[in-house]
């Protein structure tokens, strides 16, 4: 027999509840809308007391159903007597009902004003730098080590890394610096056109691409692909509680974890540079050939001509810089995850965040360096 409820005054100001039937979640049962609509038509109702007696059988169903009967009663400020309950629904009602809701939990609909808004993220870039430079001196110390030959972590490891961002690295970077070199190229021949001189797509492709363009657009695509990489793995590592693990084991994690993560990066990354500027170069040399009917040769002597060694080391160094900041990023953002699936993601995405801003920050500073020093 499903849920029944049956409404009954034995004085002027109480509510008799009778319950009977089967109250289960699968069951069919009415819902406190006739008790609401009863408090709301008879005000002199004081008192709401309940008769199970010919209760069968309940579960949750019937719970929810007190628990909104105790909500209403609330409400109208009505005294409730839970004597007729059976004893585990009492106890579990009750247990319910002891600690009221935090008013404030959940989201709320206001929003702050743009400048408290702007107040309020550079507080907390302020409270996070100390934060970050404690991280940047274990890492220096961590280096450290590393030259004393005292560093805690597995070479095979580092290879495993190594190879992770660098070989199979080579597809997106080959494609993004391919289609880079092409835009460069095309951009000043359509200039250059003017006056004549297509055959100085060489030099503006192959400075741009190995002073500039090859190194910034290589750590963008890294810090999309393996500064994120590097946040999700340290922060699911702390949502498991591995990196406690090793520290309950005596191992320091920044040796056996950050350590080899920043050095594949930084060896890897003056590679990818020079790999992207080859192949940016190629594709200026594709768009000269194919539409300004340069030859080949031609752009290759102009090019040469037009290549010194000091614009390649640029490149590399930059390059370099670039890779210390994403690996710096990412293992910092991995590391200070919190201990649930969001605050991984909210991590991956802070990692590209910080890599790119660092990289921006970074290029323009060396910009202006390389440049007061001539170089």
């Amino acid at each position: 027999m499903s849920g029944q409820l049956n409404l009954q005054f034995p004085g002027p100001d109480n509510l008799h509840v009778v319950i009977a039937g089967s109250w289960l979640l699968t069951d069919s049962h009415p819902s406190a809308g006739d008790i609401a609509q009863q408090l709301q038509s008879r005000s002199d109702i004081r008192r709401i007391s309940f008769d199970s007696t010919d209760l069968t059988q309940w579960d949750s169903g019937l719970l929810t159903f007190l628990a909104r009967v105790y909500q209403l009663a609330g409400k109208h400020n009505i005294d409730i007597d839970p004597g007729g309950l059976p004893d585990g629904a009492r106890r579990m009602i009750n247990l319910a009902m002891a600690v009221p809701p935090h008013e404030d939990t959940g989201k709320h609909g206001e929003k702050l004003p743009l400048i408290e808004h702007i107040g309020e993220k550079a507080l907390a870039m302020w409270r996070a730098a100390p934060e970050m430079l404690h991280f940047l001196g274990e890492v220096t110390l961590s280096f450290g080590r590393l030259f004393r030959g005292t560093a805690q972590f597995r070479r095979s490891d580092l290879m495993l890394i190594i190879e992770d961002v660098g070989p199979h690295a080579l597809p997106i970077v080959s494609l993004i610096s391919f289609l880079i070199g092409l835009i460069v190229a095309y951009m000043g021949a359509v200039q250059l056109a003017q006056f004549g001189a297509q055959i100085y797509i060489a030099n503006l492709v192959s400075l741009g691409m190995t002073r500039e363009m090859g190194a910034l657009m290589t750590g963008i695509i890294m810090a999309g692909r393996t500064g994120a990489a590097y946040a999700a793995q340290l922060g699911t590592m702390q949502v498991n509680e591995e990196i406690d693990a090793f520290r309950t084991m005596g191992f320091n994690p920044i040796d056996f974890l950050v350590l080899p993560r920043m050095l594949a990066l930084v060896l890897v990354m003056p590679l990818l540079v020079l790999y992207a500027g080859i192949v940016g170069i190629t594709a200026g040399m594709f768009v000269a050939v194919t539409i300004f009917d340069i030859s080949t040769f031609e752009y290759y002597q102009q090019t040469v001509r037009s290549m010194a060694w000091t614009h390649i080391w640029v490149g590399v160094i930059k390059g370099t810089v670039y890779g210390m900041l994403i690996a710096f990023a990412g293992c910092l953002r991995g590391m200070q995850c919190g201990r649930s699936a969001q605050a991984v993601g909210e991590a991956t995405t802070s990692a590209v965040v910080t890599s790119i801003l660092f990289i921006v920050i970074a290029a323009s500073l060396l910009t202006i360096l390389f440049q007061q020093l001539g170089i």
